[in-house]
């Protein structure tokens, strides 16, 4: 509610009640980008592993390597981080440093898409290894460049990270 002075005939206030109207079209279409956003992110992100596979007989895992279920769930998660972290940088794309922001987040998630079919297509982790580390660099990098244009979506990216670093141990685990 608000008070406004009245004309200044009587000299009273007034009440007025100022509404929001929330535009329902942009809503859904901000609603529609983010689905969008994230479904691609998650089909793009699991297109290498349908291409080469996973499969996982050809190398010795160490003790410590989890149950091969966890790696699907898992990458559904970060993949939807990924895509909501995308669908916001490309909201603010106009903010100073978004650019960059949008730079590394391609380069890393080109990185991420690169690592499978080294590991698993071609069976070579001593490369993937090489190619994982670069990966993780870009990771930070793209972090810290989104953390300027948005908190939120450096926050969402910690646990991708987190996965990331674990997968560069069983990588390193795996070549050697």
């Amino acid at each position: 509610m608000v008070l406004v002075g009245d004309s200044g005939r009587n000299g009273y206030l007034c009440a007025v009640k100022v509404y929001v109207v929330v535009d329902m079209a942009d809503r859904t279409r901000q609603i529609l980008g983010l689905l969008l956003t994230v479904v691609g992110v998650n089909v793009v992100g699991a297109s290498p592993s349908l291409f080469v596979g996973s499969d996982t007989s050809w190398f010795e895992p160490p003790p410590w390597y989890p149950p091969e279920i966890v790696f699907p769930i898992a990458w559904t998660i970060l993949f939807t981080l990924l895509g909501i972290v995308l669908w916001r940088l490309l909201r603010r794309r106009h903010r100073p440093g978004a650019s960059l922001a949008i730079g590394l987040y391609v380069i890393q998630f080109v990185l991420n898409l690169a690592w499978t079919p080294v590991f698993f297509g071609l069976q070579r982790p001593d490369i993937a290894v090489v190619v994982i580390a670069v990966l993780l660099v870009a990771i930070v990098a793209t972090m810290v460049a989104i953390r300027r244009v948005d908190r939120l979506g450096f926050w969402l990216l910690v646990p991708y990270l987190g996965w990331v670093a674990f997968a560069t141990a069983l990588n390193v685990a795996i070549a050697i």
